[in-house]
């Protein structure tokens, strides 16, 4: 009966709201894109859109590469040859390929020069590392979590500590990944991951990309200086939250009384508009990118456009062992980490950031 009980329960989730300006000095949109690590969805919407602004189109396209190394050993991502072609030369991002967070091995490299390992108990033990249990491991502690500065490994590859961990993982417990990788830099670089790892025989991807036009869409009405709403005259950001995701998961919006997929409607009060352009990009998205798209989307309404607003949403991998910056990730229930930009057209902003069960609250 206790686990039927627990599986009625309805998940844990957190959305935190706030507002603020792209022009406030300690506006902080730029610092909480960069410190997003792992995005595999970018979303946005248009209202009164029909063709994309040539700018923004160009972004679109430009978001990748990525690409996919299967069965690479860990130690590769420790040596000296990587750390100072990669590492200290631009932002380096990895992140296992196809692992569940609570139930299996995962790591990831963030561009900060941090390797994290997330193990499960027999793992750890026979790495011989030193790490912490998980936050999320309950009373039987069956996950470990291990961080590995790599910049600060580098200054000194005779030292003890360096040998130790890549005795470790080339000959006590070698572990091999698939992992996803991206490398985003500045300037022309001698080295490239293609030639880098073609013994692994890596493939490179670039995102995939849907461009839509919706027409006659309900809308709920916003405004700026209203973030809880106000009523009948404005939507909360929690309901315009709500609303985004049915939009972009193609759901009816008119509570149809035949309709057993979705009874979900539009909030209210609302307003039907002509057409709206509906974009998302797929893969694995680096920040940097994000933030160019950021910028763009904040410049679309210097010219004279229709649109109320325009909206940005980014979702994170449910199975990378962070969320934002080193805040420890699960999956429990759902694996959410996601964030929303409304952006009105004097400036304004909100920022919706929203996780589930097992992460810490949003920075």
């Amino acid at each position: 009966m206790a686990t039927l009980r627990r599986l009625r329960e309805v998940p844990r989730h957190l959305l935190v709201c706030e507002k603020s300006n792209f022009g406030y000095d300690k506006s902080r949109h730029r610092h909480l894109v960069e410190t997003h690590y792992y995005n595999y969805r970018v979303s946005f919407l248009i209202p009164e859109c029909g063709v994309l602004p040539k700018e923004l189109k160009n972004l679109v396209t430009d978001a990748g590469p990525y690409y996919f190394v299967k069965n690479l050993p860990l130690h590769e991502l420790i040596t000296h040859e990587f750390i100072n072609s990669f590492v200290k030369k631009g932002s380096c991002y990895a992140l296992t390929y196809n692992t569940n967070i609570d139930e299996d091995n995962t790591v990831a490299l963030l561009p900060t020069g941090k390797l994290i390992l997330s193990l499960d108990k027999d793992t750890y033990e026979e790495t011989g590392l030193q790490g912490h249990p998980s936050h999320y491991s309950g009373r039987k502690i069956m996950k470990f979590i291990i961080s590995i500065d790599l910049m600060d490994l580098s200054l000194n590859l005779d030292s003890k500590k360096y040998k130790r961990i890549s005795w470790s993982f080339k000959e006590k417990k070698p572990l091999k990944f698939n992992f996803l990788l991206a490398w985003h830099h500045t300037g022309v670089e001698e080295s490239t991951m293609m030639s880098y790892f073609s013994s692994y025989g890596i493939q490179e991807h670039q995102p995939k990309i849907a461009l839509s036009v919706v027409t006659d869409l309900q809308c709920p009405v916003l405004q700026s200086s209203e973030l809880g709403g106000t009523l009948e005259v404005a939507c909360s950001a929690r309901e315009l939250f709500d609303w985004l995701g049915a939009v972009f998961s193609n759901a009816d919006l008119n509570n149809e009384p035949n309709n057993f997929i979705s009874t979900y409607c539009c909030p209210q009060p609302s307003t039907v508009i002509a057409k709206a352009y509906l974009c998302t990009i797929t893969g694995f998205i680096v920040p940097e990118k994000i933030c160019l798209l950021l910028e763009q989307m904040c410049c679309y309404f210097d010219e004279p456009k229709l649109a109320p607003w325009v909206t940005l949403t980014v979702q994170g991998f449910a199975d990378s062992p962070v969320s934002w910056r080193e805040n420890e990730h699960g999956f429990k229930k759902g694996g959410e980490h996601l964030y929303n930009f409304v952006i009105f057209k004097n400036q304004d902003y909100w920022l919706q950031m929203a996780v589930g069960a097992n992460d810490d609250c949003p920075p």
